[in-house]
């Protein structure tokens, strides 16, 4: 579904709560446990959700449910501190309303953040992962329905969904902060449960190298919009199928917050040359 109504009366909410003028360059959505690149952002406005009619709650843990306007790196920016999933019985609508409302403040550039089970057998809990494609495993897309032409075409184009030169200026950027960075395809599903080893296996056969539970429709969404993506992944467990392990979401919490400080020190250094 297209909600451009409900899209705008959100995003002229949060524009009278911010100084005369300001309009971000870019939107970043932060995953769980990736909270800590707020504390880098400068001359802050919180705009929490519950006062934008109509918009959407998130009900995870470590999710503050607000966007987050200021400076980084001297970069004007909006921030999604905390996103809603299909797992919590939203829509896709509902899902990709965060990223609709930064594009419709200005935002002509998307960061997307997560935190994602590692499939690729060479990849290790607490590594980063720049995506460079995806598989939409959900079954369900933000475009149903009437298409709004103000936003996009009806059939937008995926054949690179996430924007090459960002991931080369995600891997420059990443080796002069001596900050390993993987680069690898993020499978999205709908989630809330994890994967058994079967579906891990099958996932791996696709040529998946991650799993996660957001970001495909969001970052369908943006492409609708003519935004440029670049998508980091924190790989907060491994998903090994002849030795599964328990995923809790406290460790996915631990895990994506001892890799928030060099998550923030990338995002910093790249968002500038945006």
């Amino acid at each position: 579904m297209q909600n451009p109504e409900k899209v705008q009366i959100a995003a002229q909410a949060v524009r009278t709560a911010l100084p005369q003028g300001f309009s971000p360059r870019v939107g970043i959505v932060l995953g769980t446990g990736l909270g800590a690149l707020a504390n880098a952002v400068t001359s802050p406005v919180a705009i929490p959700y519950e006062s934008l009619p109509g918009f959407p709650r998130s009900t995870v843990a470590s999710h503050a449910g607000s966007f987050l306007c200021g400076f980084l790196g001297g970069a004007p920016v909006v921030l999604q501190q905390g996103r809603c999933h299909l797992y919590e019985g939203y829509q896709p609508e509902d899902v990709c309303m965060g990223v609709r409302v930064m594009a419709a403040l200005g935002a002509a550039t998307l960061v997307i953040t997560n935190a994602a089970g590692a499939l690729n057998p060479q990849f290790d809990a607490g590594d980063l992962m720049c995506i460079t494609d995806h598989i939409n495993f959900t079954g369900r897309t933000p475009l149903a329905g009437p298409n709004h032409d103000a936003w996009g075409p009806r059939f937008p184009d995926m054949s690179a969904p996430y924007a090459p030169g960002l991931v080369q200026l995600a891997m420059r950027e990443a080796g002069q902060l001596g900050i390993r960075l993987e680069r690898g395809v993020y499978v999205g599903v709908h989630g809330p449960q994890m994967e058994t080893p079967a579906e891990t296996r099958m996932f791996r056969t696709l040529g998946a190298d991650a799993v996660g539970m957001s970001t495909v429709l969001e970052v369908i969404a943006a492409r609708h919009l003519g935004m440029k993506v670049l998508g980091i992944s924190c790989l907060s467990n491994k998903n090994l199928p002849d030795c599964m392990e328990e995923a809790p979401l406290e460790e996915v919490i631990r895990v994506a917050g001892m890799a928030g400080e060099r998550l923030t020190r990338l995002v910093a250094a790249i968002v500038p040359h945006i």
